[in-house]
């Protein structure tokens, strides 16, 4: 498992369109349609990374409560399904019923929304304020499945904190770390 780091998408960006089918319901979900009051919670996950899995229980319950916060929440994967067949659709909806995901779980088959956010990584995390500027990208929390550190996703609660009232978070964001997304190739 090879750790990746998220880049830089630039404080301040504007949320990045997108229309992509929901891999649960079949339907379309856009950028413009996510309409939470407090802002945007998008997460680049997928369903095998051993990053994700070990931070998935905890991050699903952080995305329910910034759902209850006032967010609109997508989790969004990004990896091509000729290398890594178990994060296709079918893997992906069963997965979110499953757990019971009260968000949609978006497919980006052709990669263009990963590129237009800059993504890197699974997990990859962006928080966007109520005038949909980007207000915080980093990580979850310090744990890793390589360290024995607890999993909190402290920073990101801080983040949703933060924006739900209306403050920016700290401008010093941890980048998340994670497994690469699986590009296509060819």
């Amino acid at each position: 498992m090879a750790e990746t780091s998220s880049a830089l998408l630039p404080l301040g960006a504007p949320l990045p369109a997108f229309v992509l089918p929901d891999a649960v319901t079949n339907q379309p979900v856009s950028a413009r349609g996510l309409e939470g009051p407090k802002g945007v919670l998008v997460m680049f996950i997928c369903n095998h990374c051993p990053f994700v899995v070990h931070i998935r229980s905890e991050l699903i319950k952080v995305a329910h409560e910034a759902l209850d916060l006032g967010f609109s929440v997508a989790a969004i994967n990004s990896n091509s399904i000729v290398s890594h067949p178990q994060d296709g659709p079918e893997h992906m909806a069963r997965l979110a019923r499953e757990e019971g995901w009260k968000f949609p779980f978006l497919f980006d088959e052709t990669q263009d929304v990963a590129r237009a956010y800059h993504a890197a990584c699974t997990p990859d995390l962006y928080v966007f304020d109520a005038q949909r500027k980007l207000a915080y990208h980093g990580q979850f929390d310090a744990s890793r499945p390589s360290n024995s550190v607890a999993v909190t996703g402290a920073d990101l609660r801080a983040a949703l904190s933060d924006v739900a009232a209306g403050r920016r978070p700290k401008p010093e964001q941890v980048p998340s770390i994670g497994c690469n997304i699986k590009w296509k190739t060819g």
